[in-house]
């Protein structure tokens, strides 16, 4: 399997500088960033919790996508958000304290139950929730359109 890549250019300090993130891989986007707007009002740049929310939310849709199919099931639909919570961490700076995901999909032939223990295991075995083990991550699933 590839690896993918990112880069991140930074001028000045914490409070008064700026950086600009490339998605060197895809050539997808280039998003500029800042503290302050990482820690307050987003104001049209990104941060490092929403990339990690874009990429958990992703991932976790895909892996879902796969543990269904492991069950000869096809999704109509899956949504998946992730609210990545910055904090204040114990001892100074900061750190990423918790990860609320929330899952939908719309799926025929499946009961509560079960979806319940298929969306639970495609959470746990997914790889980008493998590598943020290290916080608290909460999964609201439901079934429905």
């Amino acid at each position: 399997m590839p690896s993918r890549d990112a880069t991140t250019h930074w001028e000045g300090g914490l409070q008064d500088g700026t950086g600009h993130v490339t998605l060197d891989s895809s050539n997808a986007g280039q998003f500029n960033v800042s503290f302050p707007t990482r820690a307050e009002d987003p104001n049209g740049q990104t941060s490092p919790e929403e990339l990690i929310a874009a990429a958990h939310s992703s991932c976790l849709a895909m892996n879902l996508s796969g543990v269904l199919g492991g069950e000869k099931l096809t999704a109509n639909s899956i949504d998946v958000s992730a609210e990545v919570t910055l904090s204040p961490a114990k001892g100074g700076g900061f750190e990423i304290s918790g990860i609320a995901i929330t899952l939908r999909a719309d799926v025929d032939g499946l009961d509560d139950a079960k979806f319940q223990e298929l969306a639970k295991t495609a959470e746990q075995t997914c790889p980008v929730s493998k590598a943020l083990a290290g916080t608290t991550i909460t999964l609201d699933a439901s079934l429905g359109k």
